[in-house]
């Protein structure tokens, strides 16, 4: 799709960030997130950790929907048993944006090698808005935030939505 077919849109985004272990001053990968989301003056409306659990990942995902057209959600992305953000998130989205995790994986293994294949990192659409799953490191947030989500945002955004009638 042609940048020219991007409508204006302003943004609004989530931070979820999916652990058992992490609190608000341990979070370094929801920090990098929302540092970069600040960075491009993008507002975040909400910011929440939940737990390793599909139903409180469902909840914190459709608490956010009605006020946020963009959700990040990192964390509990990985292949481990506690590992369930994919499971939690796939059966609610309404389109998967294949390409995504497809060109995800191929820049992480120029930094990490094989171990990218360990990544199930996704994006999609739910209601109109946009909803990326990344894993939980800063160094992959911070990969996937400046070199795929924010160059394309606005125009993945415009998209997800309907057209004005």
């Amino acid at each position: 799709m042609k940048k020219e077919h991007e409508r204006p849109v302003d943004i609004t985004a989530a931070v979820i960030t999916v652990s058992t272990t992490r609190t608000r001053e341990t979070d370094g990968s929801g920090q990098a997130i929302l540092s970069l989301l600040e960075e491009e003056k993008i507002p975040v409306l909400h910011y929440s950790i939940v737990r390793d659990d599909i139903l409180m990942i469902r909840c914190g995902l459709h608490e956010v929907l009605g006020d946020c057209n963009c959700v990040i959600l990192n964390g509990g992305t990985g292949i481990s048993p506690d590992d369930c953000t994919i499971e939690a998130v796939v059966p609610v989205l309404d389109k998967i944006i294949d390409g995504f995790g497809e060109i995800f994986r191929q820049k992480s293994y120029a930094d990490v090698g094989t171990a990218a294949l360990l990544s199930r990192a996704i994006a999609g659409t739910c209601r109109e808005r946009v909803v990326f799953c990344l894993p939980g490191s800063t160094a992959a947030v911070t990969l996937a935030m400046k070199e795929i989500i924010l160059p394309e945002l606005r125009h993945l955004v415009s998209h997800a939505r309907k057209r004005e009638q």
